[in-house]
């Protein structure tokens, strides 16, 4: 089929909540109303916002990326209106790669601890032995694995680790990764693995794990991910988190794909990957210099009262229902965009604890006061629907013990993270029931971690430590 290329990575769709097609539909109609004009952002009194974005478009026929060039030009245009420093990466070499890496690992390490960090690559992304791969420019991705493994940059190891941890600032690791046609992403199987993101990170992938991604093959049109990202944060309001803006993103980018009059398309809808553990809400734009006191994010005291009562909220179906009415009652709020990421989160959620096979119950979403701030915090995250905060309450609960009611809420807890898509807790499971004789459940997870894409790693002798 002439006119695509396709590029890597989308997980199985998560169950849809009751609301699905109403909130695919919606996105940029709310989310627009301050989009921002032709002149670079003014300085702003916050944290540095730095960027470093690569593009790889030149790889040996038939692997040539036509697209990669006008995503880093147009991401680097709106990044730049939204407060950030950027430094961008053209064709790529390792080498290169390495040194650009590098220098914006010393520029960020220099950086206040409160600083807001946006990496970026775009090119052929694979995976060899559990280990993502950026592939550099010039590389065959089909080559053997020594030779991937030597002509490329670990996402883990080159990136995410090698920048420092942020807890009360934010570092965002974003992979739009290709293949190279519709053909060949029809029958693909060997996309980016799972991840998970360390403390202040949030990791996007244009695509599921195991799955292929597609792109036009001109280079005036930007890849479908890409896209929707460079629309979003050019036309959301200033006050959206970062961490919503991915999910609109993400709803964006599958009502393009599933809307496409290409049926081959329409197949290859994407499923954008997020993981995330951010512990700050960082706004899209930073207040600038000259602002003064920040507005209201509110219309009126009774706006304000009820949005912090939907926030508090830790039950998903009482969730859903104090969304629907701060949407009726309050259609033009700043926040109505936020409110719909959080109802469709909370109803997938929902969706999930109606199963008799989820041992999950209303108690377990209970916040003792001996359990923490933290402890909380993801509660509230996993009621939204975050499948690695579900997963890291669930490890809070591990024992070595066999029974008791530590070990059946580890086991409600990485049950629900796995259902709400997280592959490497399905694996855990997995390997528990494994542990304890179970061989029927240790088969049920252990498949579930393989549809939603994970692979252990062989190093591991397949347990995560």
């Amino acid at each position: 089929m002439p006119g695509f290329q396709v590029v890597t990575m989308s997980f199985p769709e998560q169950q849809e909540g009751p609301s699905r097609r109403q909130l695919i539909q919606w996105p940029l109609a709310v989310a627009a109303g301050a989009a921002l004009g032709g002149e670079a952002a003014a300085q702003s009194a916050g944290p540095p916002r730095l960027a470093l974005l690569i593009g790889n478009r030149v790889y040996p026929t038939p692997f040539d990326l036509p697209p990669t060039h006008k995503n880093v030009h147009d991401l680097r245009d709106v990044l730049q209106r939204r407060g950030f420093e950027v430094t961008d990466v053209l064709d790529a070499d390792v080498a290169q790669t390495r040194q650009a890496l590098e220098a914006f690992s010393r520029k960020v390490q220099a950086a206040p601890p409160d600083a807001v960090v946006f990496f970026y690559f775009t090119g052929h992304g694979l995976q060899v032995d559990a280990e993502n791969l950026l592939v550099a420019s010039g590389v065959n991705p089909s080559a053997q694995s020594e030779v991937l493994v030597r002509g490329s940059t670990v996402l883990s190891g080159d990136v995410v680790r090698h920048l420092p941890k942020r807890p009360t600032g934010l570092t965002m690791a974003v992979v739009d990764a290709c293949r190279t046609s519709i053909r060949a992403a029809l029958a693909a199987g060997d996309g980016l693995n799972q991840v998970e993101a360390p403390p202040g990170c949030l990791i996007v992938f244009s695509t599921g794990a195991g799955k292929p991604a597609i792109a036009p093959a001109v280079e005036t049109l930007n890849t479908f991910y890409t896209a929707s990202l460079v629309k979003l944060m050019r036309t959301a309001d200033d006050d959206l988190s970062f961490s919503d803006l991915f999910r609109l993103v993400k709803l964006d980018v599958q009502q393009t794909m599933q809307n496409h009059p290409l049926e081959a398309i329409r197949r290859l809808a994407q499923s954008p990957f997020i993981a995330e553990n951010t512990q700050v809400t960082v706004p899209l734009s930073p207040r600038k210099a000259d602002d003064g006191a920040p507005a209201s994010r509110f219309k009126s005291a009774d706006e304000e009262a009820d949005w912090h009562r939907l926030q508090e909220t830790i039950w998903p179906p009482d969730i859903v229902r104090q969304a629907d009415a701060y949407l009726e009652h309050y259609p033009r709020s700043k926040l109505v965009a936020s409110a719909q990421v959080v109802r469709q989160g909370a109803a997938d959620a929902a969706t999930i604890l109606q199963r008799n096979d989820i041992r999950l119950y209303r108690r377990s979403f209970e916040a003792g006061s001996d359990l923490g701030a933290a402890y909380r915090a993801d509660l509230v995250k996993a009621a939204h629907g975050d499948k690695d905060a579900a997963a890291r309450i669930g490890r809070q609960w591990r024992t070595d013990a066999t029974s008791g009611p530590e070990v059946s809420r580890y086991e409600g807890w990485m049950q629900f993270a796995a259902e709400l898509g997280n592959g490497i807790a399905s694996y855990e499971l997995a390997l528990h029931y494994r542990r304890t004789d179970q061989p029927q459940p240790a088969a049920r997870w252990e498949a579930r971690a393989r549809e939603l894409g994970y692979t252990p790693p062989p190093t591991l002798d397949h347990y995560r430590k």
